[in-house]
């Protein structure tokens, strides 16, 4: 990658829109729901991943799920979008919030 071609891919990296919202995990062999609060979508479920293939993902119960059935065996969707209208007041406060909601919805385990 030539040094212009870098620096144009970054500065759109740093231009693109950042989208705080509410995702789920799901794990099709066990059944089991996992859902998860980020302040940048695009990037959590790539992190995610990144810390279940290493097998240092903080989440005990998610990691020995991805353990014992593969990636295979996992989706991510995204749940909710936030407003950035709703994060005015306090971004983690409104993510911890919308969370909670989803957790009363459907069950499942908070990460």
């Amino acid at each position: 990658m030539k040094a212009q071609d870098r620096r144009e891919a970054l500065a759109a990296y740093k231009e693109r829109k950042v989208e705080a919202g509410i995702y789920a995990l799901r794990c099709t062999a066990s059944g089991k729901l996992w859902i998860g609060r980020a302040p940048d979508l695009g990037t959590i479920q790539n992190r995610l991943w990144f810390t279940l293939r290493q097998g240092g993902n903080p989440h005990r119960s998610l990691q020995e799920a991805w353990n014992s059935h593969g990636a295979e065996a996992f989706t991510f969707e995204v749940v909710e979008r936030m407003k950035e209208e709703d994060l005015e007041f306090g971004r983690d406060r409104a993510l911890k919030s919308r969370q909670t909601h989803w957790l009363a919805a459907w069950g499942g385990t908070a990460i």
